[in-house]
């Protein structure tokens, strides 16, 4: 294990290099172009084998092992976000209205120079290891389930995956068994109304007051329909109804979203919501239009992979705190993976404890310390060879 640690470190620079690579070119969800080629190029030059356009725009890189074993997969991805870059970095966003606000260049940096130095072990490592990288994990449908159906998770026991978490000081491993991240989904009301002059509003529906009722009234949903020992969010992040100033609306659009992680839940405020929005409009007599778009499903993690990674992280270099975190409401389409094999998903901390301030992600002015990924290689990599070590250490004893 030692001489992995060793050989990550003297790669360091590079995994920086091709960090900021990457940060200068960000591409965005569906539209990932010249980020995969580069991808599939560094693999082709090590000499692994490769497919291109998995799922669509994914790429999947197998280095086999000379000993044989199981098989482990490691995932990172790959896309940027519609966002206009405010720091003032030498690295910053060549791309206008679009960089890396979520460490997406980071997890893939990571991932291809651990596959490098793996495989300048690969003569003694005991079984196969699978980069996936995934393109469009922050736009649903996203890219993950495009790629389990296109095949890359055959002959997958176990996989991997970490994600730079900048609100958690560098050098902190946050893990946590079942679920850890919540199911993200969409829903969309369109109110119609009458619309008419401000000054005559008996002759109309104001449907910015039905919609403003909507608002209140939706939020007895998590509040008075949902078990207080379950948790739920639900979120109006868009309410719109453009008219001039002496004009009644004649309609109203409310867009928002709900995070969950029990599917009752999910399936209970998705149906509460269309009985509120029911009963406003009927109320108004107003008619209605209601969708409600599942997005992933909550990223449940298998316990006894989690605590294996939890327990190696503790002897991991650059790691100084291991503790099981919270879970969080942003969702990630890593769920997807953990539906077809065991595995587990955990936090690398990236924030650097000297910065004033610590923006979040998909914040115009986020970044992190690039330290975290010497930390989140070490930890993947050390997850890779003790699993592979400890299933060849089993079959030897079956045998």
């Amino acid at each position: 294990m030692n001489n992995l640690y060793t050989l990550l470190e003297q790669h360091y620079e590079e995994m920086v290099e091709i960090r900021r690579h990457l940060h200068e070119n960000p591409e965005l969800s569906f539209q990932e172009v010249e980020t995969p080629k580069f991808i599939a190029e560094y693999h082709q030059k090590l000499g692994l084998e490769v497919r291109t356009e998995v799922g669509g725009r994914g790429v999947v890189a197998t280095l086999k092992g000379g000993k044989p074993g199981k098989t482990v997969a490691l995932r990172a991805d790959f896309d940027a976000l519609p966002i206009h870059e405010e720091n003032d970095v030498p690295y910053r966003s060549k791309v206008d209205g679009v960089m890396h606000a979520c460490g997406h260049d980071g997890h893939t940096a990571t991932l291809l120079v651990l596959a490098k130095v793996l495989h300048s072990m690969k003569d003694e490592l005991e079984g196969n290891v699978v980069f996936i990288h995934q393109h469009a994990e922050e736009y649903a449908p996203g890219g993950a389930i495009a790629m389990v159906e296109d095949g890359c998770l055959e002959g997958v026991d176990v996989i991997f995956g970490t994600h730079l978490w900048a609100t958690a000081p560098v050098g902190h491993i946050g893990y946590r068994s079942g679920p850890v991240m919540a199911a993200a989904d969409r829903f969309e009301i369109k109110v119609q109304g009458k619309g008419g002059h401000g000054a005559q509003p008996h002759y109309t529906k104001d449907a910015v007051v039905i919609g403003a009722q909507l608002v209140t009234n939706l939020q007895q949903v998590v509040s008075r329909r949902v078990d207080p020992l379950e948790s739920a969010v639900l979120s109006i992040g868009s309410f719109e109804a453009k008219n001039a100033f002496n004009v009644i609306a004649d309609s109203a659009t409310l867009v928002g979203t709900v995070r969950t992680f029990n599917e009752d839940v999910r399936d209970l405020v998705e149906k509460e919501i269309g009985r509120i929005v029911e009963g406003t409009c009927l109320a108004a007599d107003a008619t209605y239009e209601y969708g409600f778009h599942r997005g992933y499903p909550a990223v449940v993690n298998h316990e006894a992979e989690t605590e294996f990674v939890a327990e190696l992280a503790v002897d991991v270099p650059g790691v100084d705190t291991v503790y099981q975190c919270e879970p969080v409401m942003g969702g990630e389409d890593f769920a997807y993976y953990l539906q077809h094999v065991k595995g587990t998903f955990f936090f690398t901390g990236a924030a650097n404890p000297d910065w004033e301030v610590t923006y979040p992600h998909h914040h115009p002015k986020f970044n992190i310390d690039e330290r975290s990924l010497l930390v989140a290689a070490n930890t993947l990599g050390a997850a890779t060879l003790k699993f592979l070590g400890k299933e060849a250490k089993v079959a030897e004893k079956t045998v």
